[in-house]
């Protein structure tokens, strides 16, 4: 039988209390998505103690669920969004906000233009794009490069540099297209470099962090110092047995001692970490019913009034190559319940369906509840909540 994951320590009660609430309090209706904001807040509150004087900068496509993004706007120092969607999710949040992603249309352009956001320029064609939207609304607009680098980020779930990319301008063009925009009025923003994500190994994030400051010192020393440096992000967690928490602390050391020593075009420069998943994954679990019990050709399956329309990841159908189950719980369970092993589905009529696969969890009957951990991130808007026409989730924030 295959282990089914560590429990995150913060839920290792049953049954299952969330940010002090009880599972009969924030179950009234499922399927629920469940926020612990303390977790969020411990995070935050850990890369200030590693990484001084270093800006904390949220993805926002990681988890855009409004009350998060209000509790967490104090606390870091600026919100990076990839759409006019997520521009109007943090409007109003008195926060820096930098927008990042290919394919910006002309209306995305000139909304950020307008309310002086920082755009990431993803090409030369953007840029001439952004600089005649400027020209026309008579603003100056905020533009930085997006650098697609020459390296990737060893080890990483999604590698975003090294390669052929639709993300970014190639490191050999970036400091022609600066001095492009520059000459044009632009007020330059500096550098986006980001590497890949989701990576567990802190010596593999250490050294994509050197190479990430040895690139922005070579375009300084073409094209002059720049305001700001995005590093990226890149710092995973772990969905699976046997993968453990980077070590922030040995990162955090690494980049300080690095900054100590900055060679003189970057001397100046503001550095920040943009983080998602880091920050919001594991304060996120999410709550479904079983709404029935069967047996099939020996084995059981637990069906839930929720599934991969509102949890993809967890499913495997989110850029898995091969499917592991997310840590599970029935949450409502005693803690002395006998045991079995069960396959966990959702309501939706494919195969695809699949929360747990064969897990060894206590004996549950509908009515129970089952906890899907490591929900807080690329969850609900991460999947596919239309397909079949289930009702949407509610989503709670606690902790707050």
């Amino acid at each position: 039988m295959k282990p089914m994951g560590a429990i995150p320590s913060d839920f290792r009660g049953l049954p299952l209390t969330i940010g002090g609430r009880s599972i009969a309090e924030l179950t009234e209706h499922t399927p629920v998505f469940v926020y612990d904001f303390g977790i969020v807040a411990d995070r935050i509150a850990r890369f200030r103690g590693a990484f001084t004087g270093v800006d904390l900068h949220y993805a926002v496509k990681a988890n855009p669920y409004g009350p998060l993004l209000a509790a967490m706007a104090p606390l870091v120092d600026g919100f990076d969004i990839a759409s006019a969607g997520e521009l109007a999710m943090v409007a109003g949040l008195r926060r820096a906000v930098s927008f990042a992603g290919p394919g910006k249309t002309d209306a995305e352009l000139d909304a950020a233009i307008r309310a002086a956001v920082t755009i990431n320029l993803e090409s030369e064609s953007e840029a001439d794009r952004a600089l005649a939207i400027a020209d026309r609304a008579g603003v100056r607009p905020r533009l930085a490069v997006r650098v697609n680098p020459d390296f990737e980020l060893r080890g990483s779930g999604m590698r975003m540099g090294g390669r052929a990319s639709p993300f970014g301008v190639d490191a050999d063009r970036a400091a022609a297209l600066v001095r492009r925009i520059v000459a044009a009025g632009a007020d330059w923003r500096g550098f986006h470099i980001f590497a890949g994500s989701q990576a567990l190994d802190a010596a593999a994030i250490i050294d994509s962090q050197a190479r990430t400051l040895d690139l922005a010192a070579r375009l300084a020393d073409d094209v002059g110092t720049p305001p700001l440096v995005n590093l990226g992000g890149g710092f995973g967690i772990p969905y699976f047995p046997n993968e453990l928490l980077i070590d922030i602390a040995a990162i955090g050391q690494a980049l300080r001692e690095r900054l100590a020593a900055l060679p003189a075009s970057l001397v100046g420069t503001r550095f920040a970490i943009e983080l998602g998943r880091w920050l919001v994954g594991e304060a996120g679990v999410y709550l479904t019913r079983v709404i029935d019990r069967k047996e099939s050709k020996g084995e059981t399956f637990l069906v839930c009034d929720g599934g991969m329309n509102h949890q993809l990841a967890a499913s495997g159908n989110l850029g898995t190559v091969v499917r592991r189950n997310y840590p599970i719980a029935i949450a409502t369970a005693a803690p002395d319940a006998p045991r079995e092993v069960v396959s966990v589905v959702g309501p939706l009529c494919t195969p695809l369906d699949r929360l747990g696969d064969q897990v060894e969890l206590p004996v549950a009957h509908p009515g129970d509840v089952i906890a899907v951990f490591m929900a807080g991130a690329y969850g609900l808007t991460a999947s596919p909540q239309a397909f079949l026409g289930h009702p949407a989730p509610a989503e709670i924030l606690v902790g707050a």
